[in-house]
């Protein structure tokens, strides 16, 4: 049999003592069942003290309720601090992205040609109506609004990039058009079509306009571009031919002085010449021609573009 442990039990009752005899498992069991009821009258005992007597004047008892709610306070506190810290990083955000569209609407402004005077950035503007109380806003509400409003300014700004490459675009490819005058100073003598050639007395065509001036007059570039022709011709004389790119060409005559060579990069109004009579030609003038695609144009279509 194996070794357990005896209790005895003695008692008037009785006639004699009488012995239990108990064997290890049954002697842990007993330990543990012993224990977890202490604890859970432990348990017990600590509940009916801070919740079912924390009405009691009891210094010990206020002393840990008042802990307690400090410990939960402090925690509110500290997540409150939290969102605050957080809103206040995305108020930042947006007043760095709001001056971000303030500098990006001057720009689209001023490409699309809108003086600064008819639209003030820095003015607010005119609200008002009627006043008429709403529900109070939470702060979860407030959080939400300020989500929106972020998303609502990031699309905007990327609506306004786009306009503004748009109108860049359409910007570049007007200042690509040859419309300004060749020469500030002269007059026509000869324009595009048909006409009677002044050395043979036939009709012909006449495929440019010519602009009468002074010999060393200033030949400008009609718009921007890449000197594509810089030489001597047989029928022009001093010719230049300026690519302004889609097809465009613009081509100068009769130059007394050439003034860039070819490969080069010209602005719009830059002196690339000056007027003489090379080639064939009965004086001094400017002879103005437009290409598109090889065939000629008439210059003076695009010499009344504005611009």
């Amino acid at each position: 049999m194996g070794k357990c442990v005896n209790i005895i039990f003695v008692s008037s009752r009785f006639s004699k003592a009488r012995t239990l005899c108990v064997g290890r498992c049954q002697t842990g069991i007993l330990l543990v069942g012993g224990l977890m009821l202490f604890m859970a009258m432990s348990g017990l005992f600590g509940y009916l003290i801070l919740f079912q007597f924390g009405g009691l004047q009891v210094p010990v008892v206020q002393k840990l309720l008042i802990s307690s709610q400090q410990t939960e306070t402090d925690k509110n506190r500290e997540a409150m601090q939290q969102r605050m810290s957080a809103m206040a990083i995305k108020v930042g955000e947006m007043q760095a992205q709001v001056m971000r569209l303030e500098a990006l609407g001057e720009r689209v402004a001023k490409v699309a040609g809108i003086k600064k005077e008819e639209i003030n950035f820095d003015r607010k503007p005119g609200r008002g109506g009627l006043y008429k109380p709403g529900e109070t806003v939470s702060l979860g509400d407030f959080e939400g609004e300020l989500s929106k409003l972020a998303r609502v300014l990031d699309d905007k700004s990327d609506h306004l990039a786009v306009l503004e490459a748009m109108l860049s675009r359409e910007q570049v490819r007007k200042a690509a058009l040859p419309t300004a005058s060749p020469v500030t100073i002269g007059f026509f003598s000869s324009n595009f079509g048909w006409r009677l050639d002044p050395f043979t007395g036939q009709r012909a065509m006449h495929e440019g306009v010519d602009f009468v001036a002074e010999p060393g007059t200033p030949i400008k570039a009609a718009a921007g571009g890449i000197v594509s022709y810089s030489d001597y011709h047989p029928g022009y004389g001093n010719m230049l031919e300026v690519d302004h790119g889609n097809g465009l060409i613009s081509r100068y005559g009769h130059a007394s002085k050439r003034l860039v060579k070819e490969g080069d990069v010209v602005l719009r109004g830059q002196k690339i010449g000056e007027v003489g009579s090379t080639g064939r030609s009965t004086g001094p003038h400017l002879h103005f021609e437009v290409l598109l695609n090889g065939t000629p144009q008439n210059p003076t279509r695009y010499l009344n573009l504005p611009g």
